[in-house]
């Protein structure tokens, strides 16, 4: 409850501390071997997210390297290039990369060809200026349109911001249903759920009650230390009032313990609700839609999604702490946690009757 939500929160803002990765290998086939070509490989080890570690002799051996993930993409720069290039014979430059890496993949391709195309402006930068061409000129022709990028509330792409924010609530989300449904479970395995009942005169409200309060505290307190460490001491992006981020870090916590406690009800064995509440926080991650947009997803997993904490979790982080939106704009998922918070209430009686009746099975 305390040492693995710590070493989650710290684990995942630390491995992505950089915000992007950097220096990612790169390797390089020069068959033209020209001072266009050198400036070109230059171009590409300039950029922080590409480092161009060897030069290979051919295709073969390049793509070779990559399948032993010696490098994760090599640029193809043909014979006779810049040859090409003044006379206007527009020579193909070709660019591999593995896309077995999304996010390598990705920042990868957007290096290699940025450096193809600085490659081919500057061949024909020089030979507009051969020309006659002013400075004015030359800028229109080779960029008509210049395009302006702003990414609104991570203008730095930090992919830490974007990923911890979904990854960490959702291990310690994991842990609260576990432990939730375990803290029950156990009473029936070592035999003491009727000494827990007879403890609350009989209540099985009172019973519960007493068992998760003290949970709550401690997992409020960690969930809680998150957002003052994400947000104060790493400086996320914070657009929302403090009493949100309470409110929202309360409400998980009570609907993640609800959910346990509701999956014990429903199935009251250790082992079964221990299982179903390890399966739905897993998929957790994947109808979250952080990483796969929901809206892109198949109709039916589009309304499974609505059925996990994570999600109303997520959508309520971004709509109102992110973007700084009015409270009211996610009502709807704050509605959907306080379900979550009512439904033990189905089940309850489900949970009394298997305190004093069912017997432990292996």
């Amino acid at each position: 409850m305390v040492l693995f939500p710590l070493l989650v929160i710290f684990f995942f803002t630390s491995i992505m501390g950089e915000g992007l990765p950097t220096e990612m290998p790169v390797g390089v086939v020069d068959l033209d071997d020209s001072s266009t070509s050198r400036s070109l490989v230059r171009k590409l080890d300039s950029f922080e997210t590409s480092h161009v570690v060897a030069h290979y002799t051919g295709y073969d051996d390049a793509r070779k390297a990559m399948q032993r993930n010696e490098i994760y993409a090599f640029l193809y720069i043909p014979e006779n290039m810049s040859t090409d290039l003044l006379a206007s014979r527009q020579p193909k430059i070709s660019f591999y990369y593995s896309y077995t890496t999304l996010t390598s993949g990705s920042l990868l391709f957007r290096d290699l060809k940025t450096a193809s195309m600085l490659g081919s402006a500057a061949v024909g930068n020089t030979k507009m200026r051969a020309q006659g061409y002013t400075d004015k000129q030359i800028k229109t022709f080779l960029q008509p349109i210049t395009v302006a990028l702003h990414p609104i509330n991570n203008p730095m792409v930090n992919y830490n911001m974007y990923l911890s924010v979904m990854l960490i609530p959702g291990a310690i989300m994991l842990f609260v249903f576990l432990i939730s449904s375990y803290s029950i479970g156990t009473e029936l395995k070592f035999g003491s759920s009727k000494e827990w009942l007879s403890m609350a005169n009989g209540n099985i409200y009172v019973a519960l009650i007493g068992k998760f309060l003290p949970q709550f505290l401690i997992f409020l307190t960690m969930l809680l230390f998150y957002e003052y460490y994400v947000i104060g001491v790493l400086h996320f992006t914070n657009a929302g009032a403090h009493w949100v981020v309470f409110a929202l870090t309360a409400l998980t916590v009570l609907a993640s313990q609800a959910f346990g406690i509701f999956m014990f009800g429903l199935l009251p064995s250790l082992r079964m609700s221990m299982s179903i509440c390890s399966l739905w926080a897993v998929l957790s991650f994947t109808t979250v839609g952080a990483a796969f947009p929901i809206s892109a997803m198949d109709a039916p997993i589009r309304a499974i999604a609505q059925l996990f904490p994570l999600r109303h979790y997520y959508m309520i982080y971004q709509t109102c702490i992110l973007n700084g939106f009015p409270w009211t704009d996610a009502l709807v998922h704050f509605g959907a946690l306080v379900i979550f918070i009512i439904m033990p209430f189905f089940v309850v009686h489900i949970i009394r009757k298997a305190m004093l009746e069912y017997v432990y099975i292996p």
